[in-house]
């Protein structure tokens, strides 16, 4: 099955690090305001998911959300959460480590579109 949202190693590596720290943790997908279009990693109990988000899959064992609205522009891509050095969003746990969470992405070719559809 087609992945809506992956993580590089690296930043496998990290989530592992900031689980031992803090705990289960879960992404949403930033829509822009304070903190850009960063992908925020909080604490799974400090973050609360609405009927207005959608869950696009799982980074190892940690959920990752994306508002409905922001979901309609991305829905065409696969995003890959990567790590870069330097400061991310003022509210996303890895800041105090150097590293931050990035967005990268691709679009989806035809053949993974129509499979993404079947699985609906």
């Amino acid at each position: 099955m087609v992945e809506r949202v992956k993580a590089t190693d690296e930043a496998l590596a990290l989530i592992n690090k900031l689980k031992t720290i803090h705990g289960p943790l879960m992404f949403h997908q930033s829509g822009g305001c304070c903190d850009g279009s960063s992908p925020m990693c909080y604490p799974r109990d400090e973050f609360r998911i609405g009927e207005s988000d959608v869950l696009l899959g799982e980074l190892g064992d940690t959920p990752f959300y994306m508002s409905k609205d922001q979901y309609e522009y991305w829905k065409h891509t696969q995003l890959i959460i990567d790590v870069v050095d330097g400061r991310g969003g003022m509210f996303s746990l890895e800041g105090p480590e150097g590293k931050r969470f990035l967005t990268r992405s691709r679009v989806f070719t035809e053949v993974e579109r129509k499979e993404l559809q079947l699985g609906g």
